[in-house]
């Protein structure tokens, strides 16, 4: 036996199997290893996915486009009414006494403010209580509430008139966590999540129990998310209902919570929780909810109110307050219910503030800009300076120039004169763009018969022939010829025939269909004749007038006799600005619609100052004055003398062949309005420039401040009593004498044989008699 060798078990058959297997365990480790690695690094990315979003700019914010403040100061020409109708624009509440910022409290002659403050580019004006005195359209008195006179300008907040909207129409204002009323944050935390100050993001029984309940529900009725996987869910998850979605919003809940304070966390939430729907802007962060629902800032909110914004959450769209507003007063209630258990309001208090309604406004602040044509005027001007990824992400500030009340009553000037026209104003659009002469500055403009319809912006896209507005730059490059033309110098209104290079003829006429012979030059002007505006246009060169236009800031234009009866085509921003230079003593100033730009922080970013040249002397920008205040008394636009007897005023008319195109470009001291009245399909109007668009230009006067133009003339100019019968001097007792300007040295040197006699003399005893009884005992 001990020589035998043992022989060794059989091996039992493992089929084709080579090798020995792994174990089920070794196998079980490294699955979990791959899958640890795998949690790892998409836990990386996400991380990586969360400090990348919140280290950079946290969101795409809009520009907000602003329009200019009201300014406040004694002596300014500004009534109370006025004031009372923007600081309604402005959202400002009245309120005896006028205890908080965004509220006023008015009197006869008096008014109570309490301005709300503003960060503007030169500093922060603060909130401040104002008391306001007014007498004859004037502010007459500005001072502190302990009656301490404020000597200077108060700036009230400017209106916001239009948003430029991320790519994905997101709207948010941003707030700071210590701009948050402690109510609205206290109460966020009671009803939304009670421990937040103490759990690391997520809170697993409260998951727990929510998953049971909803369960049993067989639907969602219970919610188990921290604010903090809120945030996670509104800022980088979408709303599917799903357990990868919850998965990842737990885990980067955690992550987030590693990273930042939970001051950061709750300040994010602040600005970023959905809260409802204006129109296709959504509307995120208790900032802009604020607004949206009451037209308040957040530190202005009432109890209720506060419970409000936060019982949104839960379902913006199913406690929509304007919709469903049973719903919203159920649920704000429970949340007023809340706020008393945790101590947060007093306990009897609970019952009156059920009580009270839900306080929001009837309608929301529009999503889309109310001045779409003024916004395009905007737009055009910022481009030059900034892309347009740049005004719809970074939150900039722009302050514009827009002047509400002004821009209101051109709205109503341009719908109520196209009514009044009644049928004939069918079909018709009319177009204005109105202008401070101060600085150049666009503070209304209207670019349709409807103002709101964002479409064919007539204003600054419709380029039609101008007609006689040509006319005072015609007689103004003629009358800088003063060797040879003075206002008195007689031209020929006759008629003219001239063989054009095509070989046709231009045989231009008169609006009446008459020549009127030998007429002094200002008669031509006044009374808009053809003839002798283009017999002198000639005389002097059509080239000379086509590059005194283009000097004025108008387009160049092929120097062609038509030009000079307005065959030039240009759009009624142009005509502003060119008429800018008639208006204001020969400067020309870049018409603009902003004042400066700064960052979401307030740091100024972009200035565009008054930039000033004089392109005429001044001399002959007088006389051109002269002459256009002349066709408001005497001429085409006479009809203003009778509507404004008081008021010193120059424009001129213009009508283009077949009564196509109406146009009115008048001004006072203060101000410049261009009007077009026309029809898109350039059919006839039927409208002169008199009957289509100066009603249109007196409209909007008659609601502007009053202010005279200055018709004393510069230096290097001379008055003289004129006859218009032969352009010889005459005294002033003379039927037909009319007092003109001329450049010095050039005043006629014939006389007149004009006789005043002894009922001449003693008609103008009569009349000096009368004056100075007048001076004694008439008004200040």
């Amino acid at each position: 036996m001990s020589g035998r060798r043992r022989r060794r078990p059989a091996r039992k058959k493992t089929g084709n199997r080579i090798g020995r297997s792994p174990s089920r365990r070794g196998l079980w480790w490294r699955l979990a290893l791959v899958l640890l690695l795998l949690l790892a690094g998409y836990s990386i990315w996400l991380d990586m996915r969360i400090t990348r979003a919140f280290e950079g700019q946290r969101w795409a914010l809009p520009a907000r486009v602003l329009a200019r403040p009201l300014e406040l100061y004694a002596g300014q020409r500004l009534g109370l009414e006025a004031v009372v109708r923007e600081l309604k624009l402005l959202r400002y509440r009245s309120q005896a006494g006028a205890p908080r910022p965004g509220t006023y409290a008015r009197a006869p002659g008096r008014l109570l403010i309490h301005t709300r403050g503003f960060l503007f580019p030169d500093g922060e004006e603060p909130p401040q209580r104002l008391r306001l005195r007014f007498a004859g359209g004037r502010i007459t008195a500005l001072e502190t509430v302990s009656g301490q006179p404020i000597r200077g300008i108060v700036r009230v907040e400017p209106l916001l008139i239009a948003n430029i909207y991320p790519a994905r129409r997101e709207d948010r204002v941003l707030v700071r966590l210590e701009q948050v009323p402690p109510l609205l944050v206290d109460t966020l935390i009671a009803v939304e999540d009670k421990s937040f100050w103490q759990h690391h993001g997520v809170r697993p029984l409260a998951i727990a129990r929510a998953l049971i309940a909803n369960l049993r529900a067989g639907r969602t009725v219970q919610g188990g998310s921290t604010l903090t996987q809120q945030l996670v869910k509104n800022y980088f998850l979408s709303g599917e209902r799903s357990l990868w979605r919850k998965a990842n919003e737990a885990l980067m809940a955690l992550l987030m919570e590693l990273h930042y304070d939970k001051q950061a966390i709750l300040e994010a939430y602040l600005n970023e929780i959905y809260l409802g729907q204006s129109g296709d802007s959504a509307i995120h962060g208790f900032g802009l909810g604020s607004q949206f629902y009451f037209g308040k800032r957040l530190d202005e909110l009432a109890p209720e109110q506060i419970a409000l914004l936060v019982a949104l959450i839960k379902g913006p769209s199913y406690y929509n307050p304007r919709r469903h507003p049973r719903r919203a007063l159920q649920r704000r209630n429970l949340v007023l219910e809340i706020m008393a258990r945790d101590g947060l309001i007093p306990e009897d208090r609970l019952a009156l503030l059920k009580q009270r309604p839900l306080g929001v406004l009837k309608r929301p602040p529009p999503s889309r800009t109310p001045f779409p044509a003024f916004l395009d005027l905007v737009r055009q001007q910022l481009h030059r300076d900034y892309p347009e990824s740049v005004l719809r992400s970074a939150g900039l500030m722009v302050f514009t120039t827009l002047d509400p009340l002004y821009q209101l009553a051109a709205e109503k000037a341009v719908r109520g004169q196209l009514k009044a026209l009644g049928a004939r104003g069918r079909g018709l659009q009319a177009a204005l763009v109105l202008v401070s002469l101060a600085n150049g500055e666009v503070q209304a403009l209207v670019g349709g018969r409807n103002p709101r319809f964002a479409g064919f912006n007539r204003a600054l896209s419709a380029r039609r022939p101008i007609g006689s507005l040509i006319k005072p730059l015609v007689y103004q490059e003629v009358l800088s010829h003063s060797d040879r033309y003075t206002w008195a110098t007689l031209v020929d209104d006759a008629p003219i025939r001239l063989r054009q290079p095509d070989g046709s003829e231009w045989r231009p006429e008169n609006y009446d269909h008459k020549a009127h012979g030998r007429v002094p030059l200002i008669e031509a002007l006044v009374h808009s004749w053809n003839l002798a505006t283009a017999r002198v246009g000639m005389e002097v060169g059509v080239a000379r007038v086509a590059e005194r236009l283009q000097r004025l800031g108008g387009p160049r234009a092929r120097p062609l006799p038509s030009m000079l009866l307005g065959s030039v085509e240009m759009t009624p921003f142009e005509v502003a600005r060119v008429y800018t230079v008639l208006a204001s003593e020969g400067y020309r100033m870049p018409l603009r619609a902003i004042r400066a730009v700064t960052d979401r922080a307030g740091n100024l970013q972009q200035r565009y100052p008054l930039k000033v040249e004089q392109r005429v002397d001044s001399r002959l920008a007088f006389l051109t004055l002269y002459g256009m205040h002349q066709v408001t008394r005497r001429g085409t636009a006479k009809r203003l003398a009778s509507e404004f007897p008081d008021r010193r005023l120059a424009g001129k008319t213009g009508t283009t062949d077949e009564l196509r195109d109406s146009w009115f470009a008048g001004f006072d001291a203060d101000h410049l309005a261009v009007v077009w009245v026309g029809r898109d399909d350039n059919r006839p109007s039927g409208l002169t420039g008199a009957s289509g668009a100066l009603p249109i230009w007196a409209a909007l006067y008659r609601a502007l401040p009053y202010a005279d133009l200055d018709l004393e003339g510069p230096d290097g100019v001379e008055w003289a009593w004129i006859d218009l019968r032969n352009g010889g001097r005459s005294g002033e007792d003379c039927p037909h004498a009319l007092r003109m300007p001329f450049i010095a040295g050039t005043v006629p040197a014939t006389t007149s044989d004009c006789g005043g006699g002894p009922a001449r003399s003693l008609q103008r005893g009569l009349r000096r008699s009368w004056d100075w009884l007048q001076d004694l005992f008439g008004d200040d």
